[in-house]
């Protein structure tokens, strides 16, 4: 690559993380609206309770919505162009030698980040219909089986990718365990994670039992499928961080179990809510609070692994702000994001639900005041991992994520 070339040039597939960062960011941004404003009767707040509140609201809480609002539509329009790119150019770099050189490495298997990006924007047109479109609740349950469609399209796709890799690896062998150093084979987790998170939205929302049922059904298949692939990936790469050391350009992928965290836990709250609303298991809510701060703290162990390691390494220095970029620093958009968005259930579903913690309470404040400064920096490195990858040319050559 010249050195006049922008890194986005030398195509990788983890440039569809791009495009999932932009669609987790406009996540973060909607639950201000879910858990700050009224919407009684609904799991979710539609068109209709946000200009309630805006009405009858104060300036601050005007002015929360009006932010929240414009920040989901941006990001939501930065997810699709994103994805829109990373589709033509992931056609034109499968036909290459490029791609067939990729195809025999343990690399094969960032493929996923396919399905994981198609996942997210369907999630973030979900959230752009009920934030923009008026009367859209009257008409859900004839969407819910075309979202349904949707998300079993997207689970198809993903196996018929993830079965190349793991066609290949178990019929010809081929699996780099020295270069196995991350938990970059945890990525297929997350892909099928993000599918069933979108199939239990149905079992949440729908006030049709068949419905329901068919959404818990298809979520807890891609539940334990995301929960299998994550726990043999795990292994086999602490194995090889313990003998090889990790490696330092797929260092962010320690970090890559938040976001599944957060995804499986929302996962389950949909789950729950939907037995209770139709099967009349109610979950408990001492029991939601201690399943969110178990998976907080889960989160939390594995970030301070994270950052601990990419401090040694020196990996801000080097792909952040030096000469080197890789596409996989895009994944540090996703634990960020993910911590952010767990953190605003924890506090409102989890601590508030049982009782723990007054709503707008101070400590309520202090508590989201973490979950903000997450969102908020993920924000930045958004926009600075953007600047840097398809901004103007610069005079650094782009370190290809292995």
């Amino acid at each position: 690559m010249s050195l006049t070339s922008r890194p986005s040039d030398n195509y990788a597939p983890l440039y569809f993380l791009a495009s999932l960062g932009a669609g987790g960011l406009s996540v973060t941004f909607f639950m201000w609206l879910m858990h700050w404003i009224p919407h009684p009767g609904r799991t979710v707040p539609v068109f209709e309770d946000i200009a309630a509140a805006f009405s009858s609201g104060s300036v601050l809480t005007q002015g929360m919505i009006v932010l929240a609002m414009a920040a989901i539509a941006f990001f939501a329009f930065l997810n699709i162009r994103s994805l829109i790119w990373n589709l033509g150019r992931y056609s034109a770099w499968r036909k290459s030698d490029a791609y067939a050189k990729f195809a025999q490495t343990n690399a094969q298997s960032q493929i996923m980040a396919l399905p994981l990006a198609l996942g997210m924007t369907v999630n973030a047109a979900f959230i752009l219909g009920l934030v923009f479109v008026p009367g859209l609740w009257s008409v859900i349950e004839y969407l819910f089986p075309l979202a349904i469609i949707a998300f079993v399209a997207i689970g198809v796709l993903a196996f018929r990718l993830y079965a190349e890799f793991l066609g290949r690896v178990l019929t010809e062998g081929g699996l780099n365990m020295a270069a196995n150093n991350n938990f970059g084979q945890i990525l297929p987790a997350f892909a099928f994670a993000m599918t069933g998170v979108g199939l239990a939205a149905p079992a949440a929302l729908s006030s049709v039992q068949a419905t329901a049922a068919i959404g818990l059904m298809l979520s807890g298949f891609f539940f334990i499928t995301a929960l299998v692939i994550a726990a043999v990936a795990l292994v086999l790469g602490v194995r090889s961080m313990l003998e090889n050391g990790v490696g330092v350009e797929t260092a962010p992928t320690l970090m890559i179990l938040i976001p599944i965290t957060t995804i499986l836990g929302i996962l389950l709250l949909r789950q729950e809510h939907g037995l209770g609303e139709h099967f009349a298991a109610h979950a408990e809510a001492a029991g939601t609070m201690m399943m969110l701060t178990q998976m907080i703290a889960f989160q939390v162990l594995f970030g301070i692994l994270g950052f601990f390691v990419l401090a040694r390494l020196g990996y801000a220095k080097r792909f952040l702000f030096g000469r080197d970029n890789s596409a996989g620093a895009y994944a540090l958009v996703c634990p960020g994001v993910g911590f952010a968005v767990l953190m605003q259930f924890w506090i409102n579903k989890g601590l508030v639900g049982a009782g723990l913690l007054d709503k707008f309470s101070a400590p309520y404040w202090a508590l989201t005041a973490i979950a903000l400064i997450s969102q908020f920096a993920m924000v930045w490195l958004v926009f600075h991992l953007n600047r840097r990858h398809f901004g103007a040319a610069r005079a650094a050559a782009a370190v290809p994520a292995e």
